[in-house]
């Protein structure tokens, strides 16, 4: 049976605003945040877009974007939660080395990249064993990014418009179709940086 997972990052926290590294930390939604999340929700609105389950990561920033998104009931699963950046947790971004990380944060403590990766696949497979065809987990940047590392080959978009490259921004939507034990990457719906390329 085929199923579609939506994957969406929180939206803007303090800690994204003031650049600080956050994982397993956590701080408050911005108004900005808020807006973003809202904007999401409209979003699935207007698609007549409906959920037979929903989840966030056990993390507040996720479960307060969540709520802001859809009023139905939802599970907290520390499966969700981002990746563990160990002692580096709540300092200033520019502690992060350059990208790749690898496993950078091991020695502070925080978690292996390929043990991260292999926790976003196991816990998204475990969504599409539940209820329902249409999932909707809320969860983190990171979490986005290795999940969808891990399913390259079999994805299509790219974080790109009008030919420039671009992140994953706040409430950035991945929408995933599942069928025979694999996910495949068809649509990244990333509304703010879309809208800012177009006015930039």
């Amino acid at each position: 049976m085929e199923k579609t997972l939506y994957l969406v990052r929180h939206g803007e926290t303090l800690f994204n605003a003031q650049h600080k590294i956050q994982g397993w930390c956590d701080s408050p939604l911005t108004e900005r945040g808020v807006h973003q999340a809202k904007t999401a929700g409209e979003y699935f609105k207007w698609q007549d877009t409906s959920f037979d389950q929903a989840f966030s990561s056990t993390l507040e920033r996720t479960s307060d974007t969540l709520e802001l998104i859809t009023s139905q009931a939802y599970t907290r699963l520390k499966g969700l939660k981002e990746w563990n950046f160990g002692q580096l947790e709540g300092e200033s971004e520019k502690l992060n080395p350059s990208l790749p990380y690898r496993d950078f944060f091991v020695e502070y403590g925080g978690e292996e990249e390929k043990e991260f990766q292999k926790r976003t696949v196991d816990t998204c497979k475990e969504l599409m064993r539940q209820k329902g065809g249409t999932i909707l987990a809320v969860t983190h940047g990171a979490f986005c990014g290795q999940f969808r590392k891990f399913w390259d080959d079999y994805s299509e978009p790219e974080y790109r418009i009008y030919g420039q490259s671009i992140g994953i921004g706040n409430c950035c939507i991945f929408k995933y179709e599942y069928r025979e034990k694999r996910f495949s990457l068809c649509e990244i719906i990333n509304h703010e940086e879309q809208l800012r390329r177009m006015k930039g």
